[in-house]
């Protein structure tokens, strides 16, 4: 067990060290990647039990799939999802088995929140049992006061003798308290992986079961409820199959983007709150579970919950052609379409007797697999390249396009290849430039480059050759907008 300790300390060391030799400037750049792959690797090598558990390495294959996107274009969502990983591959040996994603969902939590605790009592425990072995801290103050003290007056009096030791002693440099400060809080972060405490998995073993429960769910209750639900669904899904589907004249005084732009998240919302109060109505064991009435109007109740999902969705595509599409809608029509699989398998839950561990852990791998795949996609170019493709020049939000960086920059190389008059070629020409030499910026300097960042520089330079055309010079008195327009000092915008 001591050696087993001893490596961890010194794993610990080795990527504190490392952290701060790669991360001097800034945390970013493909180093990010590195430095997860280098955690990972350090983690196998610490820890015995993980390497001899089967599951665990299911994990690590996970993380060093997240790795590699960190590797490719850091992000918060694939540091996200490597920490995870990570964090599983961490608890799977003190686990008894997988059970499930929700309590897994809280064994992360706990685990995050024993960040800050676990090394410090790791380090009180270690100093309670040197006491016992009549080592505590006085005695070794008492032990090392003479040599330290002698030492320090010898190198004084040496210094003041001897010019070489003098410069010597004073080319040292302790290193700044931020800088420990910093070294401090990675060493918090890194050990709980190489020591998990056994709190965590205490805690989430006394979770009750994730079935939710409504007061008053008596067999007559619930049937009156199902009732006046599909009715007012019914209601609903009505008008939006009348007036967004079938397109039908609206009322007087309103206006078919006011009807539109409404009810998109509203929709949603609703939707999974329903779903929530369909699974607490036919809870296992309750009156209602295998009354035949109440198991068709569920279902009935879920199909019109299925139309409110496509009316969001209708909504949001219907704004997006109004507007523009960005990658927060790109995540909202993922969303949309996860909440559609998740009330299609409580329906199936509730029809064919599936436990509740069954339909939390479909639902956790569909949301695992969508945010997967989203670490290796840029949502950003992806929004950029549609609005390019689907949108005239003139209507193009370039500020937008500046937003979303160096992944909008390929875009705009093709959008400024299209027909347009000359006042939006100079602003798309201005937008493109700043990007192109932001990520010509970046690329330079090894602590923010990227392997994407390359292949978008390299496919960049190539298309506009070895001397882009430019925009306009800038007047003394004036400057540009994110979009390129031209503004003077002094002169109010319209928002």
């Amino acid at each position: 067990m001591r050696h087993g300790f001893l490596i961890k300390c010194a794993v610990l060391l080795v990527l504190v060290i490392g952290f701060d030799r790669l991360f001097q400037d800034a945390f970013s750049g493909t180093m990010i990647g590195v430095f997860a792959a280098a955690w990972l690797i350090a983690l196998l090598i610490a820890r015995i039990d993980l390497r001899r558990d089967r599951r665990a390495w299911i994990a690590v294959g996970a993380a060093s799939v997240f790795a590699v996107a960190l590797i490719d274009d850091p992000g918060l969502l694939a540091w996200a999802l490597f920490w995870c990983a990570l964090s599983m591959a961490a608890l799977l040996p003190k686990a008894a088995a997988f059970d499930d994603a929700w309590r897994w969902a809280a064994r992360l939590a706990i685990h995050a929140f024993s960040t800050a605790t676990r090394l410090i009592g790791d380090l009180q425990r270690l100093a309670r049992r040197s006491r016992g072995r009549r080592t505590n801290p006085l005695a070794l103050a008492a032990m090392l006061a003479l040599p330290v003290i002698g030492c320090a007056a010898f190198l004084i009096l040496f210094a003041a003798a001897n010019p070489l030791i003098a410069q010597t002693l004073a080319a040292i440099r302790f290193p700044a308290p931020a800088r420990v400060i910093q070294w401090t809080f990675v060493a918090l972060c890194l050990w709980p992986s190489l020591r998990p405490d056994a709190m965590v998995m205490r805690l989430a073993a006394r979770l009750p079961d994730a079935e939710p429960a409504l007061p008053g769910t008596s067999l007559p209750s619930v049937l009156i409820a199902l009732v006046l639900f599909n009715i007012i669904f019914a209601v609903q899904n009505g008008l939006d199959i009348a007036f967004l589907w079938s397109g039908g004249a609206l009322p007087a005084g309103m206006t078919q983007t006011e009807y539109v732009h409404r009810g998109a998240y509203p929709l949603i919302v609703t939707a999974l709150i329903a779903g929530v109060m369909a699974l607490a109505m036919l809870r296992p064991g309750s009156p209602s579970e295998r009354h035949p009435l109440a198991r068709r109007l569920v279902t009935l109740w879920v199909a019109q919950n299925l139309v409110l999902v496509a009316s969001s969705a209708l909504r949001t595509i219907d704004y997006i052609d109004s507007s523009m599409l960005t990658a927060w809608r790109i995540a909202a029509l993922a969303w949309m379409a996860l909440v559609a699989l998740g009330l299609i398998l409580i329906c199936w839950r509730i029809l064919a007797g599936r436990s509740a561990r069954w339909l939390i852990n479909w639902n956790a791998l569909a949301a695992a697999v969508v945010l997967a795949i989203c670490t290796f996609v840029d949502l950003g170019a992806v929004a950029a390249a549609w609005n390019v493709r689907g949108q005239t020049p003139k209507a193009i939000d370039l500020c937008y396009l500046r937003e979303v960086g160096d992944g909008a920059l390929l875009p705009l190389i093709a959008l400024e290849r299209r027909p347009m008059d000359a006042v939006t070629r100079d602003r798309v020409r201005f937008v493109r430039a700043q990007l192109f030499a932001d990520l010509r910026a970046d690329q330079t300097g090894w602590s923010r480059w990227t392997p994407r960042g390359a292949r978008r520089l390299a496919a960049a330079t190539r298309l506009l050759g070895p001397r882009p055309p430019q925009p306009a010079a800038i007047p003394k008195e004036g400057y540009r907008d994110c979009d390129g327009t031209f503004r003077s000092r002094g002169e109010t915008v319209q928002p």
